[in-house]
């Protein structure tokens, strides 16, 4: 009986009248549900000794969800239980964990805050410049033109963001991942530098390209060119004028191609190299504001490459520059290789 319940992952706990385990498995033990002080005997956990002592004066089963602290450092631990009361003043408790539900409700709150958070910005800006434009088209036709640009520049910041929501969200599930095919690295990097020249132009930079010609990588271009331009138009946004941003392809020698793109621009504090790829995470909110980000782009990156079967990685020096770099498989995973024909059991040699 004792290996039937230590194979359940859910916890299963028995207490009698004084709250005295009787029975636990080991699902039960790793929640921390019993735990054993040194040298003493097995104790519950007072939160689970309350809640039996709460169905013993009803008399009736109650359900609940519990944060109960873990013994080591980390989040704490969700668990929904349920306890039953039974005979001789004996409750029997019932334990699943449920941490993950909880981070992903609680990673869903954020997005929703952060969303909310990033619309209000443009949405109020377009409604106050169109107040004011209204109020300016006879008196003073300059000041007009001057909130159109506006308008139009707030209105593009809104549509990119929409548009930067719908990809991540395609990226995180919402639609299956296309076939992998080969890809041209040459073509993806053209594509790259011909998108960016505006941008790079406008702040009289240069992108320049070096390194391997001919390799191949294995996925979709779209996504691809996506991803290398928004580790370039980032180079671009962060870097002071009359700069370079460098693009290198080149061959790891074990599968994969990397392609690194360096910039000359402001760095990234150490502090914050964990963090840069999380959703609307920004290292200077302020510059962000002033660039125009939607604090998507970098989170875009990585699950592209991460759907890829590769990784981004960066290295940066504050005052210095960055340096970002993204690794490709060069060859299709295990997954897409075409399977060998199946043999019949019994069929003709």
């Amino acid at each position: 009986m004792t290996d039937i319940l230590d194979a359940l992952q859910v916890g299963v706990l028995v207490l009698d009248g004084t709250d005295h385990p009787v029975l636990a498995n080991a699902a039960a033990r790793e929640m921390g549900l019993v735990r054993q002080r040194a040298g003493g005997p097995e104790e519950a956990h007072t939160i689970v000794r309350t809640l039996a002592g709460q169905v013993r004066r009803s008399g009736a089963t109650r359900v609940v969800e519990l944060d109960l602290p873990r013994l080591t450092y980390g989040e704490p631990l969700g668990v929904n239980v349920r306890a039953v009361p039974l005979d001789n003043g004996r409750v029997a408790i019932e334990a699943a964990d449920v941490t993950e539900a909880h981070r992903v409700a609680r990673v869903r709150r954020d997005f929703v805050a952060n969303v909310s958070h990033e619309l209000k910005t443009p949405v109020g800006a377009l409604q106050l410049l169109a107040e004011a434009l209204l109020d300016a088209t006879d008196k003073d036709p300059a000041a007009a033109i001057r909130f159109a640009e506006r308008i139009k520049h707030e209105s593009s910041r809104l549509g990119r963001l929409v548009s930067e929501l719908l990809e991540l969200s395609r990226l995180q599930g919402a639609e299956p991942l296309p076939e992998p095919e080969p890809v041209d690295v040459d073509k993806i990097t053209a594509e790259v530098l011909d998108r960016t020249k505006t941008p790079a132009s406008a702040k009289e930079m240069e992108v320049v390209f070096q390194g391997m010609r001919g390799l191949t990588v294995y996925g979709n271009e779209n996504q691809l060119v996506t991803a290398v331009v928004n580790l370039v138009e980032n180079a671009i946004a962060y870097s002071p004028e009359s700069t370079k941003v460098t693009v290198t392809t080149s061959a790891s020698g074990d599968g994969y191609v990397e392609i690194a793109v360096a910039d000359q621009g402001i760095g990234i504090e150490p502090r914050d190299l964990d963090r840069i790829f999380e959703r609307f995470y920004r290292a200077d909110r302020a510059r962000s504001r002033a660039t125009g980000g939607t604090g998507l782009g970098l989170a875009i990156v990585k699950h592209i490459s991460t759907n890829h079967g590769g990784r981004v990685t960066v290295e940066s020096t504050v005052g210095v520059g960055s340096t970002f770099t993204l690794r490709l498989p060069s060859r299709p995973s295990e997954a897409a290789l075409a399977l060998p024909p199946s043999v019949e059991i019994g069929g003709a040699p």
